[in-house]
């Protein structure tokens, strides 16, 4: 798989933490009005949740996923954790890095450029996702907010 290596990725990760805001509420216009969850359905491709995970005056940490069904199954992929900064008009993705088999010092104590390149590819894939949710065609709706979704124990 192609990875993106920009020289000036601090900048660029500002770039994309304000545009995948945008995205975001592209996706879901009443962001800030959200309880608890809500899905976006379209016709033949996997439900879209989002889930409120916390909320404060100034910012909102949700989950993002969609679910496939699989063998009978329902996989929840790719689960992003996300902090929306209302006041800072930005979002950053809060997963921790899956470890890869190419660094062993993510285990021990990650170098300040291990922590900047897994922010950017976290963040840099949210983008890319967002551009396909929209795409695609998916809008979160107000009157779909929903208590509970079938992920209510995740």
């Amino acid at each position: 798989m192609y990875i993106l290596n920009p020289v000036n990725k601090p900048y660029l990760l500002n770039e994309i933490y304000e545009s995948n805001f945008y995205k975001l509420f592209q996706l879901m216009p009443n962001l800030t009005q959200i309880q608890y969850s809500a899905a976006a359905l379209l016709h033949g491709n996997p439900t879209l949740y989002l889930k409120l995970l916390n909320r404060s005056p100034y910012t909102l940490t949700i989950e993002l996923t969609h679910c496939f069904n699989h063998k009978n199954e329902e996989l929840f992929e790719p689960a992003m954790k996300i902090q929306v900064y209302l006041d800072a008009k930005s979002v950053e993705v809060l997963n921790k890095p899956k470890p890869n088999n190419h660094s062993t010092t993510m285990a021990i104590k990650p170098s300040a450029e291990d922590i900047l390149n897994n922010k950017w590819n976290s963040n840099y894939f949210l983008e890319k996702w967002l551009n396909h949710c929209i795409a695609s065609g998916y809008k979160f709706h107000p009157e779909k907010f929903k208590k509970q979704t079938a992920r209510s124990g995740a």
